[in-house]
């Protein structure tokens, strides 16, 4: 996989420890681009440390039903791994950057460090590197079928163009992240095995709120 400047092919081109950065109903998924406003001084410090080395953070909700209280939050157990491929500073002391994914990972344990920000070792995802074998098994046409039912529904507009452009993989991925779904959704899309189990759980949570909320899916969708 080519992320900016880098590529990730097997397990050594990734690391083994991380800063993480957790953030709430935020889904980044492999090839997906999620714009960041950084402002809170550790994450700013996370930044700084990133772009001096390899550019990479992951990011990972909060756990499901986490209360904050003392001490720090608990983590939901799989995230995603991305590279900073855009950054610009605002002269007011903030960080306008894009993460761009990678793979996948699941937690391990916490590091001590002298850091501000959180740092953990994972154990990387590594199928997601080669997810574009997995387009085939995707069914495109009930994808799109919900996806356009839910514009419809809602009175939206596509760029319908560049969507019947797009590969699978992306087209699962960036609908998956531009959903507006809440933090339990957005934690089951990240977690789906693979990318024909993304596509089917995307297509089953828009019908559920397009049941919800309009009545009969099967008229929405038809």
């Amino acid at each position: 996989m080519q992320v900016g400047n880098a590529r990730y092919l097997k397990p050594g081109d990734l690391p083994d420890t991380i800063a993480v950065f957790p953030l709430g109903g935020a889904l980044l998924l492999p090839t997906g681009q999620l714009p960041l406003n950084i402002f809170e001084p550790r994450y700013l410090a996370m930044f700084d440390a990133a772009l001096s080395g390899n550019r990479l953070i992951g990011i990972v909700q909060p756990a499901l039903g986490d209360q904050e209280g003392p001490g720090e939050a608990h983590l939901a157990p799989v995230g995603c791994l991305g590279r900073i491929t855009s950054f610009a500073e605002t002269g007011d002391g903030r960080y306008i950057v894009s993460l761009t994914g990678i793979c996948r990972f699941r937690l391990l344990e916490e590091r001590e460090t002298h850091h501000p920000f959180r740092t953990f070792r994972i154990a990387p995802f590594i199928a997601d590197l080669s997810a574009r074998d997995e387009e085939d098994a995707v069914d495109r046409a009930a994808l799109l079928a919900a996806f356009k039912a839910y514009l419809d529904a809602n009175k939206l507009e596509a760029d319908w163009e560049s969507v019947e452009r797009a590969s699978n993989l992306t087209l699962v991925n960036s609908l998956a992240m531009m959903s507006p779904f809440g933090p339990a959704e957005k934690q089951a899309l990240l977690e789906a095995p693979d990318l024909k189990t993304r596509a089917e759980t995307l297509i089953a949570i828009t019908e559920i709120v397009l049941a919800r909320v309009f009545g009969d899916s099967d008229t929405v969708l038809q």
